[in-house]
């Protein structure tokens, strides 16, 4: 039923920035806890930044400090704010609605390289 569709990702050289978009269809966004995972080839899928009903919101030790995650209800969206990107944030990018069996996304790329 819940719908995700992530966009904004792209090639980036380091120290620049990005802004993901998740736009989330469902009719149960305002009520889900939504978060940004990432997965580099060969890796697991890591949890990167996560925000809360409430607005409250919580980062990777490894993004701390340089990536803020945000919703807009009014627009459905979920964004990800990425700075200072480093070469070691190349992946992609999911959006997932964080409840039991939440949708995932389709994924948008990121590549961080000179």
């Amino acid at each position: 039923q819940e719908q995700l569709a992530e966009s904004g990702g792209g090639f980036v050289q380091p120290g620049g920035s990005l802004r993901l978009s998740c736009v989330n269809s469902g009719s149960m966004f305002v009520f889900s806890p939504m978060g940004w995972y990432r997965q580099a080839p060969g890796k697991q899928r890591e949890l990167v930044a996560s925000v809360s009903v409430d607005e409250s919101t919580k980062y990777a030790d490894s993004v701390l400090g340089r990536f803020t995650v945000s919703r807009d209800n009014a627009k459905k969206t979920v964004y990800l704010q990425m700075n200072s990107l480093k070469a070691e944030d190349t992946a992609v990018y999911y959006c997932h609605e964080d409840v039991p069996w939440g949708a995932w996304g389709q994924g948008t790329q990121v590549t961080v390289s000179s």
